[in-house]
Formats: structure tokens, C-alpha cells, sequence
């Protein structure tokens, strides 16, 4: 057990300083610029996106992707631990999203850990739920142009995929809890968002051509 809870903070940590690589906030500095002050205030990809284009993004997504990515797959694959792979991923990737979050080094303030959630799910997954969640988290967005929706669907996918591949294991109940976790940050995250959507006025990844007529004649 001792061993266990030690596995089990060495990856919490591990995970929470790869987290705090906040690549939104380096890409804005290259522009001279602090994401958080800008758009949204949120140091992702999709502030990003609306602030400074498409690559910038790009190199934001591939970023907060890898800082997850890497210390799993090293977890999962390298390190000659006793307790669980999948129970220490995600612990790991929970780090990752804290310290995405939450960087000691920036007030605090940093993104809302959607992208560093997907890759947890890229990582630890079946390899069925990656074009599964991907074609979902597409149509969602493409259907409603709203990032926060898809991005709220996605938080679901680690608990939905441990309830179907671990279910019957014994560290089951354990598993779910920390999966359940990256859910609720998510939500937490995007609790403005949440309000938003519920009074009509969050912002779409983009308008129509009758809702920028529709926003001209309003403003005539």
C-alpha cells in the first residue's frame, strides 16, 4: 500500500509540472502578449485560435497534447512500477490538467484542460474510443459551433471509457473516482461557458453570413 500511494504522488507531481508547460501562454509571449488578457482569458487552443490563427494554434493543441502524452506513455512503458498502469495514467493525466489549470508560475490562471484531457484519452483509451470520441467532438462542434459543447461531451469519455474496459477490476471503484475527476474540472472550467449557453450568448467558433448581415443591421 505504502508503494502504491508513493507510485501514486510521484505521477501526481510528475504530471503537474509537465502540466504547467503552458504552451498558449508561450505562443502569446512570441506575439508579445499575454493570452489571459485577451479573448476569453483562457491560455488554450481555442482563445488561441481567435486571437492569433490557425498555426498558433495548431502549435498550442500539439503542446498541451504532448505535455500529456509524454510522461503517460513513459509511465505506462518505461518505469518498472508495482501498482496499476491505467490507475497511475490517470493520476498522471490528472496532474496534467491541475498543473494546465492551474500553473504555480502564472497566478494560477491558466487554460481549462480539454486538450490535455484528450490526450489522457489518446494514451490510456481503447484505440476505438479515439476516432469514436474525435467523430463526436467534430459533429458536435460542426452541428452547434459552440467548442465548449463538444469540449463538455469529450470530459465524459474517460469515465465512460473505464466503466467498459475496468469495470470488473478490483481497483474498479478507485479508477472511476479519479475518472470522474477529470469531468468535473472540466465543468468547473467551463462554468461561464455553462452559463452562457444557457442564456444564449456564449461565443460560436464562428458566424454565418446571416448572423454577420443580422449584427451590421443591429448595429446601424
Amino acid at each position: 500500500m505504502q508503494q502504491m500511494i508513493l507510485e501514486i504522488i510521484l505521477c501526481v507531481v510528475a504530471g503537474y509540472f509537465c502540466g504547467c508547460i503552458s504552451t498558449g501562454y508561450f505562443v502569446g509571449r512570441f506575439y508579445h502578449k499575454d493570452i489571459r488578457t485577451l479573448g476569453s482569458g483562457n491560455a488554450g487552443t481555442t482563445n488561441v485560435l481567435r486571437n492569433f490563427g490557425k498555426l498558433p494554434a495548431l502549435v498550442t493543441f500539439t503542446g498541451d497534447i504532448l505535455k500529456a502524452i509524454i510522461p503517460i506513455f513513459v509511465i505506462r512503458f518505461c518505469l518498472p512500477v508495482t501498482t496499476p498502469w491505467y490507475l497511475l495514467c490517470l493520476y498522471c493525466g490528472l496532474g496534467v490538467v491541475l498543473g494546465h489549470n492551474y500553473p504555480f508560475y502564472l497566478g494560477f490562471k491558466g487554460g481549462k484542460g480539454i486538450a490535455v484531457t484528450a490526450a489522457v484519452i489518446i494514451s490510456t483509451a481503447h484505440p476505438l474510443m479515439i476516432p469514436i470520441g474525435l467523430a463526436i467532438f467534430i459533429s458536435v462542434v460542426a452541428i452547434t459551433r459552440y467548442v465548449s459543447v463538444g469540449s463538455l461531451i469529450v470530459a465524459w469519455f474517460i469515465p465512460v471509457n473505464t466503466f467498459l474496459l475496468y469495470r470488473d477490476d478490483r481497483f474498479f471503484v478507485h479508477m472511476m473516482i479519479v475518472s470522474l475527476l477529470f469531468t468535473l474540472f472540466a465543468y468547473f472550467q467551463h462554468r461561464a461557458n455553462i452559463v452562457r449557453l444557457i442564456h444564449g450568448n456564449e461565443n460560436k467558433l464562428y458566424r454565418t453570413k446571416k448572423e454577420k448581415e443580422a449584427e451590421k443591421d443591429g448595429s446601424n
